[in-house]
This record gives C-alpha cells, sequence and structure tokens, in this order.
C-alpha cells in the first residue's frame, strides 16, 4: 500500500507537470521604430505554446505594407512587419484580436523624436490609444514580471517548498529576502550580458534544486540557524531563470534600467502575493494530525515535478 500510495503521487505530480508546461504563460511582443514620413518597422512575435491561431495586431488609419510569414526562433513566431501612416501614431489606436487570458501582448514604439512607449494589451483590454505624451517609464514590464511569476510553477513550487524548511518568522523574513537579493543580482548581471549562463542548463539546475527542496522536506528537515543561505544559493540560479524569460520577452536599451527594475519588482510581488496562501497551507500541515502524512506526499508531489522538469530539460540540451 505504502508503494502504491508513492505511485499514485508521483502520476499525479508528472500529470500536473505535463499540464503546466503546456499552459506556460508567455506574451506576444510587437515592436516598432519610427522611420521618416510616418514609416514604421519592427517585429510580431508571437508565442508558439499559445492555444489556437496566432493574434492580429492591427492600426488605425495606417496601411499595412510588409508582413511576412512568421519563422519559428525560439519560443516564438517572429514577422517582420512594415506599416505607413499619414502622421504619427501618437493619439492613434492598436487593436489585437485572438489574445488569451494566458497570452497578452507587450507594445514597444520608439519614436524619431526619441521618446518612447511600452503598453500592455490584455484579453479583456485588446486595444488602446497610444498618448500624445508618451510615458517615461516601462511599467507594462511590471505586470509581465508578476505573470511571470504566477505561471513559473517552478519557481513557485521551489518557494512553497523552501516555506517547509523554514523555522520562525524572523527566518521566514531572512530567508525571502535572501531569496530575493539573490536573483535580482544574477537578473541583472545575465540582463547587463556581465555573465552568460546557457538557459537549458540554468533550467535544469532549477529542476535540480526543486528535486533537493523534495529530499528535504521528506525529512522533514529544519534550518534553524541559517535558512537564508540556502535561499540565496538557489536564488542566484532562479534569477539566471528569470534572467532568459526577460532576454525572451526582449526590452529596449534606452530604457534597460526601468525595464529591469520593473520587471524585478512585479516579480517581488507576485511573490508576495502567493506566500500568504503557501504559508496558510504549511501552517495547518504543522498544527493538524497530518502533519507526517502531508510532509510525506509533499514531498513525492514536489519531487515528481522536479524529476520530469529535469528530465525534460536535459533532453533538450542533448
Amino acid at each position: 500500500m505504502k508503494y502504491l500510495n508513492k505511485f499514485v503521487f508521483t502520476f499525479l505530480a508528472l500529470f500536473l507537470a505535463l499540464f503546466a508546461e503546456t499552459h506556460e504563460m508567455n506574451p506576444a511582443r510587437l515592436s516598432l521604430e519610427e522611420g521618416q514620413d510616418g514609416s514604421y518597422s519592427g517585429i510580431w512575435m508571437f508565442p508558439t505554446n499559445a492555444v489556437g491561431l496566432p493574434a492580429e495586431v492591427s492600426f488605425t488609419d495606417c496601411e499595412e505594407e510588409q508582413r511576412n510569414l512568421p519563422e519559428v526562433k525560439g519560443k516564438y513566431l517572429v514577422s517582420n512587419i512594415a506599416i505607413s501612416c499619414d502622421v504619427s501614431l501618437k493619439g492613434k489606436e492598436i487593436a489585437f484580436k485572438g489574445l488569451t487570458r494566458l497570452t497578452d501582448a507587450l507594445v514597444s514604439i520608439k519614436f524619431i523624436d526619441d521618446t518612447s512607449f511600452e503598453g500592455l494589451a490584455t484579453i479583456n483590454t485588446p486595444k488602446f490609444i497610444i498618448p500624445d505624451e508618451v510615458n517615461l517609464y516601462p511599467t507594462s514590464y511590471f505586470w509581465l514580471g508578476i505573470e511571470h511569476l504566477l505561471s513559473g510553477l517552478d519557481h513557485m513550487l521551489f518557494v512553497f517548498g523552501l516555506l517547509f524548511l523554514v523555522s520562525g518568522f524572523s527566518n521566514l523574513i531572512k530567508t525571502i529576502t535572501a531569496f530575493t537579493i539573490a536573483h535580482s543580482i544574477t537578473l541583472a548581471l545575465s540582463v547587463l550580458e556581465i555573465i552568460n549562463v546557457p538557459q537549458a542548463s540554468t533550467e535544469a539546475f532549477i529542476a535540480l534544486t526543486i528535486i533537493y527542496l523534495a529530499l528535504e522536506v521528506g525529512e522533514k528537515q529544519k534550518y534553524d540557524a541559517t535558512p537564508w543561505l540556502i535561499a540565496f544559493g538557489f536564488g542566484l540560479l532562479h534569477g539566471l531563470g528569470f534572467a532568459g524569460a526577460l532576454n525572451e520577452i526582449g526590452f529596449g536599451n534606452d530604457s534597460l534600467f526601468f525595464s529591469l527594475l520593473f520587471f524585478n519588482l512585479g516579480i517581488e510581488a507576485g511573490q508576495l502575493m502567493v506566500l500568504p496562501a503557501f504559508g496558510l497551507v504549511i501552517w495547518m500541515f504543522n498544527n493538524l494530525t497530518i502533519k507526517e502524512m502531508s510532509y510525506k506526499y509533499s514531498s513525492y508531489a514536489i519531487g515528481g515535478l522536479g524529476s520530469f522538469w529535469l528530465l525534460e530539460r536535459i533532453l533538450v540540451i542533448l
């Protein structure tokens, strides 16, 4: 019976991993740069793992002069696009058709007067008017940071598993702070190209950190003295994973600092959103009679997901 329980929970974990991988959240991206006489050129990127047909983008009072057939580049279908407008896109409407709850569209426009615009279209707001006074800060990256954290099951599972190992509220604050500082460091270093680690290898190592946590949870290990050390060390790896996502989304070099800042703040906001729920679940495990069973089965589930991701990501490297 003991082995049957292990098999059932591991099977459910693998099934969940398949579902989560299929529904990973990647935003589409429209990037345009203004040329002479109201012309704009750039790229339209749509994630390959999105459900349904690629979304369409249209511009008010503008003619589309070019859009080639999309090519697969990484996780995106990429098309070159060129449009011609009588006047500037400022004050014009951009509309998207075919966005889903899992696929938003980030819009970046660089104008000829060196101003820029960053916007985010969603299924609830598929169209918007580009303001005459463009925004100074790329706040759309804040929402993308939240989305990336909430849609990244591996990162959320790591945070969940980490909370099992922490004893005491002060240790919890130290642990989360250490994890935040660590992934902020490597996120910045990677985006600034000071360090460069292959994304596939990074993702495989992240899966290993989840397996390690699963083993510690199964042993009911508690770090009473320095839980922040393990959080800081593993946080460095997760920062590289966040950087890979940001590099895939893309950003303008003229707003690099603020894009990085708002993306990181979004990740922290997403983390703070899930911590109370995770903490409540673990508090219930610790204060109910099912503590030993809950730790054991949580270890199976976390370890099963981590093992699936590790094998999947090693196959990508090979």
